[in-house]
């Protein structure tokens, strides 16, 4: 990334952060100089590093292997799931080093919170689904849990749709209510960051519609990081956006210079689809 694209985006950053009134905090992340390798690729990320900015939304684009997912799974350590999995560099939340052996990885997906592709709603009722991560917390009083569960819904979009029917299998909603319930999940645990990797991609025009409002909506309230390949949504959704290519960061800055004026070519190639 160019020299002067740093300093327009930390100048965005911060106006973004003067502007905002969230009535609660959520942080930034810092991603200083990650590598990340496995067996299968030696490079899936080569020397990554950007700022992701508090009670915004982020959308991380680029085509189909060049690191986005990647680089969203190592906000809460999920690519640990991988054999032979290696980091090098630093995430730091809050001054925590997220990548650090030292890290409670069990807290740290309490804080970082994350949705899928596809809905994954647990073989469970509404309810239960809501009120998994509460009572794992040790939240047993039925009144408290009642006021998470009806909390995340709301926040979540889907209480007025489901109130009546908490009781039912979460597997009886629409894909979109499932997603949304997998959302009420997420943040019923009071998460500071959210994880969306193509939350969208199995829905329906109009699930999609009430998922992207979703995502405006709750960015007053947590730090949302979003993968997508769909170039018209991310210019809806997001603030900022970052574009990736062959596990390397090309260019990070606000969507409306991403998408209207970008510093590096390669960047325009891709918005205007001459590469894909």
């Amino acid at each position: 990334m160019s020299e002067s694209g740093d300093v327009k985006r930390d100048a965005f950053i911060e106006a973004s952060r003067v502007s905002r009134g969230s009535q609660r905090r959520a942080p930034e992340l810092d991603v200083q100089g990650v590598s990340l390798s496995y067996p299968a690729n030696s490079n899936a990320l080569q020397d990554v590093s950007l700022t992701i900015p508090a009670d915004c939304v982020t959308a991380v684009i680029g085509p189909s292997g060049c690191g986005k997912s990647t680089l969203l799974r190592c906000f809460n350590r999920m690519n640990d799931t991988i054999d032979g999995c290696h980091y090098t560099g630093s995430i730091l939340l809050d001054g925590m080093d997220v990548l650090s052996g030292k890290t409670d990885v069990t807290e740290l997906r309490r804080r970082v919170g994350m949705v899928f592709q596809r809905p994954n709603p647990f073989p469970k009722s509404v309810y239960d689904n809501v009120a998994y991560g509460p009572r794992l917390g040790g939240i047993r009083s039925r009144r408290q849990l009642d006021e998470i569960v009806e909390n995340a819904l709301r926040a979540a979009a889907l209480w007025d749709e489901v109130k009546d029917r908490l009781d039912a299998m979460a597997a009886t909603l629409s894909l979109g209510q499932q997603q949304r319930l997998v959302i009420a999940r997420a943040i019923a645990v009071e998460p500071e960051v959210l994880l969306l990797d193509e939350p969208a991609s199995s829905l329906d025009p109009i699930s999609t519609l009430r998922i992207e409002e979703l995502i405006y909506e709750l960015k007053t309230d947590y730090t949302i990081i979003i993968v997508t390949h769909n170039m018209q949504q991310a210019g809806r959704v997001s603030d900022f956006t970052a574009f990736m290519n062959a596990g390397k960061l090309v260019e990070f800055n606000t969507t409306d210079r991403i998408f209207t004026n970008p510093v590096e070519r390669a960047t325009e190639d891709y918005i205007t689809g001459r590469v894909g």
